[in-house]
């Protein structure tokens, strides 16, 4: 019973957070095809809803592969989550960045990555996925979490004028023995020092999961 409730609980959640990152590949590209290049201007205002709904909603997956319901390494998958969920709550409080052509540049890769993971996850719990589609899964994520973690960085090394302009405004202070005043700039340059290292760590995770996963397919393929 327990085994069937987890099951159709992992099914719903793959397939609701396939038909997200679909609704918005969908949606930004019909606005790019209809007005060009005056579409990413608009991008956060038309899809920044349901992306953040899909980002907020990834979060279930740290409990999905601490419970053993998904079974893959942990760091990955917390450093990418965390990743998004950080800029997304960075666009959210910067209005005027919102329009900046790399945010749009930043949903698709999300996107792909989406539906480079959802649809294999999706086949993993109603059978055996085909070699093609974990071979993709496997090999094209590298790539674009790489292009996704540097348009991200690009993304906060943009933004700190803007958080440097209102710098009174934006800054937190800590409840210490000594009152310390920390900017936010300074903040947002700590986070970019952690994302290179944690990305940089988290490729190295993917690739040695990839090399893994292609070889238990290979011994499962010479037992049959």
């Amino acid at each position: 019973m327990r085994f069937s409730l987890s099951l159709t609980y992992l099914f719903s959640y793959n397939l609701l957070q396939f038909c997200g990152h679909t609704w918005i590949l969908a949606n930004m590209t019909a606005r790019f095809l209809s007005f060009g290049e005056d579409a990413q201007a608009g991008t956060f205002y038309f899809v920044g809803v349901m992306m953040s709904a899909c980002q907020l909603l990834s979060l279930l997956e740290l409990f999905h592969i601490a419970d053993g319901f998904e079974e893959c390494r942990l760091f990955p998958r917390f450093m990418q989550i965390m990743e998004r969920n950080v800029l997304l709550f960075l666009l959210v409080s910067l209005e005027e960045f919102q329009s900046k052509p790399i945010v749009c540049v930043q949903f698709y890769l999300w996107n792909i990555l989406g539906l480079l993971r959802y649809p294999h996850e999706l086949f993993c719990l109603i059978g055996t996925p085909y070699f093609k589609m974990l071979w993709v899964h496997q090999t094209l994520s590298i790539p674009v979490y790489l292009l996704s973690a540097v348009t991200e960085g690009i993304s906060i090394s943009h933004m700190l004028p803007y958080l440097s302009e209102s710098e009174g405004m934006d800054s937190v202070q800590l409840k210490a023995p000594a009152s310390k005043y920390i900017n936010s700039p300074y903040i947002l340059m700590g986070w970019l020092i952690l994302l290179i290292l944690g990305s940089s760590l988290t490729l190295i995770l993917l690739m040695k999961e990839r090399k893994e996963n292609l070889e238990s397919w290979d011994r499962k393929l010479k037992k049959d």
